[in-house]
């Protein structure tokens, strides 16, 4: 039987990464979960959330503030 193992099973997070640039629905407003995660992460690096964020835009936003809280990966 062939192996039939893939990143996603093999737990590798950044295998199914893709950039949100790529993104099919990039420019549509975000979902409700990135902007609550957003705005926590926001509130907690003493940022405000810019209005009129897609959700391309929200993501590459919430990246950052990971890495400035130290939240996330």
């Amino acid at each position: 039987m062939a192996d039939r193992t893939n990143d996603r099973t093999t737990g590798n997070p950044d295998a199914a990464v893709k950039d949100p640039d790529d993104w099919v629905t990039g420019d549509e407003p975000p979902t409700a979960a990135q902007e609550s995660y957003l705005h926590t992460l926001a509130q907690e690096a003493g940022e405000t959330v810019p209005e009129g964020l897609t959700k391309a835009e929200a993501s590459r936003r919430i990246d950052e503030l990971q890495a400035e809280t130290g939240r996330g990966r």
